[in-house]
């Protein structure tokens, strides 16, 4: 289809530029010159209809040309939007990644607090289990159950 508009494009301006080469053989040129001009009865008759011819197809070459030059801007537009909505995509995209990262930044940063605390406790527990082994007091033997208490308020969360 475009092929056929693309060559139905061509024939005004084709046609314009035959009738301004024919306007030009009929009024500068007479029967002594091409004797195929002694055919015609009234050249200059002829010469003024191919003329308002003329005219007529310089109109719709125009309209031709108006045509293309506004197909021409509605496709430039369209990829424009293309690229604007191309463009918003891409934008979206680095936002969600940003997201996905800071949301695996804060896992991260959660897991290595709650392991920095798992190992507070257990670095408690070994030293009040430490510390009784080598003098089963009372003051150390009170400090072994608020680790025991300790870990079992934390052993849902560890």
């Amino acid at each position: 289809m475009n092929r056929w508009i693309n060559f139905l494009a061509l024939l005004p301006s084709t046609s314009l530029t035959l009738l301004i080469i024919s306007i030009a053989f009929l009024r500068f040129y007479d029967e002594t010159d091409f004797l195929i001009l002694g055919q015609l009865t009234s050249p200059r008759l002829w010469s003024n209809r191919l003329t308002l011819a003329a005219i007529v197809v310089a109109v719709v070459n125009l309209g031709v040309e108006w045509n293309r030059r506004n197909r021409e801007t509605d496709r430039l537009d369209r990829a424009e939007g293309q690229r604007a909505e191309d463009e918003r995509r891409r934008r979206e995209n680095r936002a969600r990644a940003a997201a996905r990262r800071a949301e695996e930044a804060n896992r991260r940063a959660e897991a290595e607090k709650q392991a920095a605390r798992r190992a507070r406790v257990e670095v408690e527990r070994d030293l009040a289990l430490l510390t009784f082994l080598a003098d089963p007091s009372e003051q150390n033997r009170q400090r072994l159950t608020q680790a025991i208490a300790l870990l079992s308020e934390y052993r849902d969360s560890l």
